[in-house]
C-alpha cells in the first residue's frame, strides 16, 4: 500500500471537524453473512436510542423481493470503531420491515424478549462464548499452513501451539484480538485450536442480549481484518473431512442462582430441562453440526443427550472445581461455531428459567 493512502487512512478526523462516521452493521440472509455499511453523522453518539435508524436494499441480500425490497435497520449497540479510530463507531443493528415487523432472519429480536423477561431479568444470565474458526488460503479453500492439496502431520502439536510449523496465522489473531478490547468487546482470551490454521477467541462474561451483540461485533472484526491479510474466514463446524477436530463455539452459562451457594443442585436441574429438549436446540445450534458432532473428536454424538464431570465428550460439560465448590456454570458443547448467538443463549435461557416441563 503505497505510504500516501496509509497517510490518508489514518486520518484523525477529530483533529478538523465534529463528524464522524458509524459503520451500520447486520445480519444477511443467510444468517451467518455480515452486511454492512457507513453514513456520516454530525456528532459524536454514544447511545444507540440518539442514532438514526436507516435502510437497505433486502433484495441484495435474499431478506426481501425486489419489488418491496426495503428493510429498515434498528441501531442496539455501539462499539468503537478500531479501523477508522477517532470517534468513529461500529453500530450492530437489528432489521425491521417498513412497518416496524421484525424480518425473518432477524434473531435479535426474540431474543430480547425473552432476556427482558422479569424472570430472566432476575437470574442475569452471564455467558461465556467460545468462537472457534479456521482460516483459509484465498484461491484453493485449504487451511492456511496446510501443503496445497495436501495434509500436514497429525494432530497432536498444534493446540495451543508455537513455531513456524505449528501456529498458522498469529498476526491475523492477535490483531483481532487488540482490536476486540479497543471496540469494548468483552474478549477474555483468544488460543491456538486442534487443527492447524484453526483458532478460538472467547467473549464473556457477559450478561444477556449483550453477550449475542459483542459476538457478532467480533465476527465483523474479524472479517475485516482477514480482508485486509487476504486470508479467508470461515465458520463451517467441519471444514475438513476426516480424522481433524471441527469447529464448535462451547456456550458457558450461569444464573444467579446457580453461582449462589446451593448452586449445583440448579445447575442438574436447568440440565435435565436442557436434555428434555435436546432435538429443539439440536436443530436451532447451527447448520452442519450432524458433520462434527459424531461422538468422536471430542463431541457427543448429535442423537445422544449425555453430561458429566470435566467429560469433554459430553453434550453438557461440569467443570471439576464446579461440583468441589457446589457452585457456579456449565458449558454446552454442541452449539456448532455458525451458530447465531441470539439463538443459542436466549433459547438456554429460555429453557433453563422459563420453561416448564
Amino acid at each position: 500500500m503505497s505510504l500516501l493512502l496509509t497517510d490518508l487512512l489514518n486520518l484523525n478526523l477529530s483533529d478538523y471537524n465534529e463528524k464522524i462516521i458509524a459503520e451500520y452493521i447486520w445480519i444477511g440472509g443467510s444468517g451467518i453473512d455480515i452486511r454492512s455499511k457507513a453514513k456520516t453523522l454530525p456528532a459524536p453518539v454514544s447511545d444507540p436510542s440518539k442514532l438514526p435508524k436507516w435502510n437497505y436494499d433486502g433484495s441484495s441480500t435474499g431478506q426481501a423481493p425486489g419489488k418491496d425490497s426495503e428493510v429498515i435497520l434498528y441501531p442496539q449497540a455501539i462499539f468503537r470503531d478500531p479501523f477508522r479510530r477517532g470517534n468513529n463507531i461500529l453500530v450492530i443493528c437489528d432489521t425491521h420491515t417498513p412497518d416496524g415487523e421484525p424480518i425473518p432472519t432477524n434473531k435479535r429480536a426474540n431474543a430480547a424478549k425473552i432476556f427482558s423477561h422479569p424472570d430472566v431479568v432476575a437470574e442475569e444470565p452471564w455467558f461465556g462464548l467460545e468462537q472457534e474458526y479456521t482460516l483459509l488460503q484465498k484461491d484453493v479453500k485449504w487451511p492456511i499452513g496446510w501443503p496445497l492439496g495436501g495434509y500436514p502431520g497429525p494432530q497432536g502439536p498444534y493446540y495451543c501451539g508455537a513455531g513456524a510449523d505449528k501456529a498458522f496465522g498469529r498476526d491475523i489473531v492477535d490483531s483481532h484480538y487488540k482490536a476486540c478490547l479497543y471496540a469494548g468487546i468483552d474478549i477474555s482470551g483468544i488460543n491456538g485450536e486442534v487443527m492447524p490454521g484453526q483458532w478460538e477467541f472467547q467473549v464473556g462474561p457477559t450478561v444477556g442480549i449483550s453477550a449475542g451483540d459483542q459476538l457478532w461485533a467480533a465476527r465483523y472484526i474479524l472479517e475485516r481484518i482477514t480482508e485486509i491479510a487476504g486470508v479467508v474466514l470461515s465458520f463451517d463446524p467441519k471444514p475438513i473431512e476426516g480424522d481433524w477436530n471441527g469447529a464448535g463455539a462451547h456456550t458457558n452459562y450461569s444464573t444467579k442462582s446457580m453461582r449462589s451457594d446451593g448452586g449445583y443442585e440448579v445447575i442438574k436441574k436447568a440440565i435435565e430441562k436442557l436434555g428434555l429438549r435436546h432435538k429443539e436446540h439440536i436443530a436451532a445450534y447451527g447448520d452442519g453440526n450432524e458433520r462434527r458432532l459424531t461422538g468422536r473428536h471430542e463431541t457427543a454424538d448429535i442423537h445422544r443427550f449425555i453430561w458429566g464431570v470435566a467429560n469433554r465428550g459430553a453434550s453438557i460439560r461440569v467443570g471439576r472445581d464446579r461440583e468441589k465448590d457446589g457452585k457456579g456454570y456449565f458449558e454446552d458443547r454442541r452449539p456448532a461455531s455458525n451458530m447465531d448467538p441470539y439463538v443459542v443463549t436466549s433459547m438456554i435461557a429460555e429453557t433453563t428459567i422459563l420453561w416448564k416441563p
